[in-house]
């Protein structure tokens, strides 16, 4: 599953530091705009307590979890619609990317220059959220023209196509984001493959001080990011990228000692991979034998054997079922062979819906 999340935000808000801290890649932190000019992309392992559950249950000889992507682009600055700075290239790097993790400064910092001079979490997502507005608005105008001389001619398509760019341009102009425009299902084709950037979703991550993360609801920043979130229908998660850079420096036991010292459950990092891989719409299933358990990323909604191609292709090719436990029956039952005798393993078909933690062995005939 190659789904990535993109990491934006105004220059200085710890974006940097918090891709460092997300995969140890090193992206330079530095105290400037730019920083970050090509998009680093860093892969990281999906938090899931169910594989080390089945590791036990099982004793394989490898375990191996799956894996999320994240993109780190450099900081937007106003004006980056109209190429400033290095805005274009901003922009086509966010393109590129299926969903959108906007970091927002909420902590004070006197050594931390401001681009804009002050910490205004919600100036900041306006900034950028107009930019890619402005930047969707300049690409839907074009299209737009190019419709309109083909919807004329009585072009079924273009004129489908001309109704769907008249309602996107309408709500552009508002300042409105295309996630949050209404479609039909066929309408939703369409607007697919123009590849907007406000019709990627979109998750805020809250960036507070090392005192403030054991109690972010004290963050005066926050509240206002959350109630920003909310009117748009989106999640917030709030982090401390300083912390979570070093966090990501520890084994497993010194982190866990550290989270607790800080009367933290879960990690910054761990929540924005659970968030960001929700918001794309992934869940997990399972694969579970002598050799080998492993954590499989598809995509919900998908039938048996498109979930079997995620293995490997002759598997969706030769489909013949899908032998399948849930994980919470299969724990329950202690093995396997205990789960079957309690006639909690079913055979499913070409038609079954993959389930998130579905444990599932494929029969196939190539």
């Amino acid at each position: 599953m190659a789904l990535t999340a993109g990491i934006v935000g105004l220059p200085n808000v710890g974006k940097s530091t918090l891709f460092n801290a997300i995969t140890q890649a090193g992206a330079e932190a530095a105290n400037y705009p730019f920083a970050t000019i090509d998009p680093n992309v860093g892969i990281v392992e999906v938090p899931d307590n169910r594989l080390n559950k089945l590791t036990e249950l099982v004793k394989p000889k490898k375990t191996v979890p799956t894996a999320f992507e994240f993109t780190d682009i450099a900081g937007i600055v106003k004006g980056a619609s109209k190429g400033e700075g290095l805005g274009n290239q901003f922009l086509s790097h966010i393109r590129q990317v299926d969903a959108i993790c906007q970091v927002v400064r909420c902590f004070e910092d006197e050594n931390i220059t401001h681009v804009s001079g002050k910490v205004d979490p919600i100036d900041d997502i306006e900034i950028i959220n107009l930019e890619l507005i402005l930047a969707d608005l300049e690409s839907v105008n074009k299209r737009h023209q190019r419709v309109e001389k083909l919807a004329k001619q009585k072009d079924k398509e273009a004129l489908a196509e001309f109704t769907i760019l008249d309602k996107i341009k309408t709500a552009l102009e508002d300042e409105t984001p295309v996630r949050a425009i209404e479609f039909s299902e066929e309408q939703q084709k369409v607007v697919k493959g123009l590849h907007l950037l406000t019709s990627k979703p979109m998750l805020y991550v809250a960036n507070v001080s090392e005192d403030e993360v054991a109690d972010p609801e004290s963050n005066e920043n926050v509240q206002k990011v959350k109630e920003y979130a909310a009117n748009e229908g989106a999640e917030v998660i709030v982090i401390c990228a300083k912390i979570e850079e070093e966090i990501s420096e520890l084994d497993q036991e010194e982190k866990e000692m550290f989270l607790e010292e800080l009367g933290i459950t879960e990690s910054g990092l761990d929540k924005l991979i659970k968030a960001s891989y929700s918001l794309l719409g992934l869940a997990t299933y399972f694969t579970a034998g002598e050799q080998e358990v492993r954590a499989w990323t598809f995509k919900k909604g998908i039938k048996a054997p498109q979930a079997a191609g995620i293995i490997h292709t002759d598997f969706e090719k030769g489909f013949i079922r899908a032998e399948t436990v849930s994980y919470d029956d299969l724990v329950d039952a202690g093995s396997m062979g205990q789960a079957r005798e309690k006639g909690k393993v079913r055979l499913e078909g070409k038609e079954y819906i993959v389930k998130d933690g579905d444990v599932i062995h494929f029969r196939f005939n190539v």
